[in-house]
């Protein structure tokens, strides 16, 4: 892993992270093979592995399941320090266990969420979730990163909340990820801790650049899954610029908003409401560029392309140029 992925003093993980889409067997059981191998060509993109995240299906699979898939990683040589996977469940046995699991295995640390099925819990009762899980856990490598999704989970994390952690727990709370798609929200974060070694990661790579203008670690987008290199490109760049002659500056910011342009392009093509779910036309996506059909699987509740959504997903891509480099057929 390029050195620029992760902070020298810290080695914590920063940078372009995926949260890896789980492809799936006929019988709807993971397919390890596929799924070592596209985390396997993510890192040689320079990508880092937020497996069993949103985009991941995670919530659509077990513990076990989860579990089976990381070891799979882990056994197939992937470093685990390439690793966040997600942990965060609503039984806090289950993220106890996902957590304990990453950490044995040496991961950078995990993603977690709020327990989420109960609405309208205030910032007390998940001071005592995430608490409660820090104390079971009871190991000092954990590190945690805060997943705040509140788009799909309801359940958010407040500053309130981040505070009140990082007092309690500053080795252990290492971060967020900040899925609302809200900028000021993000920005809200940065500037209460960023200076303090809090890491930002935004959920979308169309706030990229402006997080790392702001101090922010990264990003962990789902469209990483299939345009890591060109998101690593502006991540680089940016880092670059920062420590460039004050004399360069105008022409890295026009180079680093052209970059940032056409990642957007790209992940307004992802997120058309044109398709059912982003995770379907993710999946669609690997599908043809690796010539590889069995990637389109979806487990239910979820739904794949139909036949003409797939046509129209491969034409758009076609009119913006996409690519996805180095990437070889499956085989089963």
């Amino acid at each position: 892993m390029p050195e620029a992925n992760i902070s020298p003093s810290t080695k914590r993980i920063r940078g372009v992270l995926a949260p890896v889409v789980t492809p799936f067997k006929a019988d709807l059981s993971p397919d390890r093979a596929r799924f070592i191998s596209h985390c396997q060509w993510l890192v040689s993109q320079n990508c880092g592995l937020a497996v069993f995240g949103t985009n991941s299906e995670a919530n659509s699979m077990s513990a076990e399941e989860r579990m089976a898939l990381l070891d799979a990683l882990v056994a197939a040589g992937i470093d685990p320090s390439r690793m966040m996977p997600g942990t965060g469940c609503c039984s806090i046995t289950e993220t106890v266990a996902l957590t304990a699991h990453a950490v044995e295995h040496g991961c950078a640390g995990v993603l977690m969420l709020p327990a989420f099925y109960y609405k309208n819990v205030g910032d007390e009762g998940l001071y005592r979730y995430f608490s409660e899980v820090v104390q079971r856990a009871g190991d000092t490598h954990l590190k945690i990163y805060l997943y705040h999704i509140p788009p799909v989970a309801i359940v958010g994390i407040t500053p309130g909340l981040v505070e009140r952690l990082l007092k309690a727990y500053p080795n252990t709370v290492a971060g967020i990820k900040d899925s609302s798609g809200d900028w000021n929200n993000s920005k809200t974060f940065l500037d209460a801790f960023a200076r303090d070694g809090f890491d930002v990661f935004v959920g979308s790579e169309s706030f990229l650049l402006a997080n790392l203008r702001n101090g922010g670690a990264g990003t962990i987008s789902a469209t990483a899954n299939v345009n890591p290199a060109a998101i690593h490109k502006l991540y680089a760049q940016c880092a670059r610029s920062q420590t460039s002659a004050i004399g360069h500056q105008t022409s890295d910011a026009t180079e680093l908003e052209g970059l940032q342009a056409r990642l957007d392009v790209v992940r307004d093509v992802f997120s058309s409401k044109k398709f059912p779910s982003m995770i379907a036309a993710l999946k669609q996506a690997i599908a043809i560029y690796r010539t590889d059909p069995e990637w389109t699987r979806v487990r239910p509740p979820l739904v794949e392309l139909t036949t003409e959504q797939a046509k129209l997903l491969a034409a758009d891509l076609k009119a913006i140029s996409f690519a996805m480099p180095s990437l070889g057929n499956t085989e089963s």
